[in-house]
């Protein structure tokens, strides 16, 4: 279970552990003996479908007592319950409020009500109620557990951390608290305390989600080899479509890539239907240099998933070195344009697919649609160096230099490190006998592709932003 994928504390979604409110709990005191006997009976009834798991015939019965006793405790707290088990928590959370102020001092009261608002999304008044529980019992492992989740579910993983390991401190083996607190040690660059924890739990619970939770610390941490190891186990105790992204994409991270393109292939063989294994899958092989295998492949995941940006963005650097799939290329392009009109990177893409693909049909070659998408991109997103510079060569390749030196020089401006503005600038001003600007340009060239490697720094970032992306985006289909 990824970081980026799994999400990280669910609301409370089961009951507090009350001693007052489930099968064996006190029924309602009453005065008048038979009157009395009666209440008892239905009170009893209604714990005994309470109990069965009979919500709704639970709530029928405590409906009736709750207006013969309108101030019992036991009657608003068992018929709040009822409700929230039949998840209608709008209808608990009167009925969970009256009971906790019924009883100020029952913290099972103001936990229940705490985990009714926060189904409720009323995240605020929850943690109100979760930390009145925790003043009132404040070594129950319920209590700390709980704020520590409400602090979590705030975004304050800082004040959580406390309550959390205070409920690990209390209930070592209570394997779903050890679990959020490692996640938020991890979240926090707490890594240390992370793997050290994550460590323990192994030793009670060696399962798969936890060797990927070490993986993740151990990548963040830097530990490459260790990290993949952890990937590898969890990926081989369960091959789940999310355990085996996370190994290859460990893989491919650090440009282990035989392994990464191997661990990948099986992957989308064991699920076909997963866009994110299909376009990592042809990272791999664009990194490794098997670019027809690469369009392949990410022409795949675009189908899988035609609204994905990351999918187009690498078919657009493996099809400019294997434009031998142009008509498929050129589709895929065409129908992210349509899928996303407001995408300028989509115009951009779609101008050159066409471009790219038809530069040896000359008779099919509409530079006028070509110049219109690339300026739709530049109209959407005006600080596109790569735009600019691209819809300069459009210009240049017709001769138009006039036209092509601004682009080129908006490029340049917004991009001075990017080397084929400063060549083809340069080639601008000697067609325009501006050659000591000429020569200005060339020098700077030659300097940026000196500096090769930070080509391959570009790419490892892309395929770092894919892969962290890919992970937080929750999609997996499987």
């Amino acid at each position: 279970m990824s970081v980026a994928s799994t999400v990280f504390l669910a609301c409370c979604s089961s009951l507090a552990a009350a001693p007052e409110q489930a099968s064996g709990s006190k029924a309602p005191r009453t005065q008048h003996s038979q009157t009395g006997q009666t209440v008892d009976n239905q009170f009893h009834a209604a714990s005994a479908d309470f109990d069965a798991g009979h919500f709704a015939e639970a709530a029928t019965l405590l409906e009736t007592l709750v207006r013969r006793l309108p101030n019992s405790f036991e009657v608003h707290e068992m018929l709040g319950l009822s409700y929230s088990a039949d998840s209608k928590d709008a209808k608990a959370n009167p009925h969970l409020e009256k009971a906790a102020r019924l009883k100020p001092n029952s913290a099972a009261a103001h936990t229940n009500l705490a985990a009714n608002l926060t189904r409720l999304g009323k995240l605020d008044l929850a943690e109100a109620q979760f930390k009145k529980a925790a003043e009132l019992d404040p070594k129950s492992y319920d209590t700390n557990h709980n704020l520590g989740e409400a602090y979590v579910r705030a975004g304050q993983l800082a004040k959580a951390e406390p309550f959390l390991a205070l409920a690990q401190k209390i209930n070592p083996s209570a394997y779903d608290n050890g679990y959020d607190l490692a996640l938020a040690y991890l979240l926090t660059n707490h890594l240390a305390d992370a793997r050290h924890l994550v460590q323990s739990l192994l030793k009670l619970k060696d399962i798969a989600e936890l060797h990927n939770l070490l993986g993740e610390v151990e990548e963040k941490d830097g530990n490459f080899v260790p990290a993949a190891n952890e990937f590898q186990a969890a990926a081989h105790a369960d091959p789940s479509e999310s355990n085996l992204f996370d190994w290859a994409s460990e893989l491919l991270l650090h440009r282990t890539l035989d392994p990464a393109v191997d661990v990948f292939t099986q992957a989308t063989a064991r699920y076909p239907k997963s866009a994110r294994l299909a376009i990592g899958l042809g990272m791999a092989y664009y990194a490794r240099g098997n670019y027809d295998d690469a369009v392949k492949s990410l022409l795949r995941g675009a189908d899988l998933n035609p609204s994905d940006p990351d999918c187009y963005l690498f078919l657009s650097k493996a099809y400019n070195s294997s434009p031998g799939q142009a008509e498929d290329v050129i589709a895929r392009f065409r129908r992210f344009s349509e899928l996303q009109p407001a995408n300028a990177k989509a115009h951009y893409y779609y101008a050159m697919s066409l471009w790219k693909g038809k530069r040896a049909e000359d008779a099919g070659l509409d530079l006028a649609q070509i110049e219109a998408l690339l300026k739709k991109s530049l109209a959407l997103d005006p600080k596109s160096a790569e735009a600019h510079l691209q819809l300069g060569n459009l210009y240049s390749d017709q001769t138009k230099f006039p036209e092509a030196i601004p682009e080129y020089e908006t490029a340049r401006k917004l991009d001075p490190d990017l080397a084929d503005v400063r060549y083809r600038l340069g080639q601008a001003y000697v067609r325009t006998g501006k050659k000591d600007l000429a020569q200005e340009e060339f020098a700077v060239y030659q300097k940026l592709r000196e500096q090769h490697l930070a080509d391959l720094d570009k790419q490892r970032a892309e395929i770092r932003q894919f892969v962290y992306s890919a992970k937080d985006g929750a999609g997996k289909p499987e």
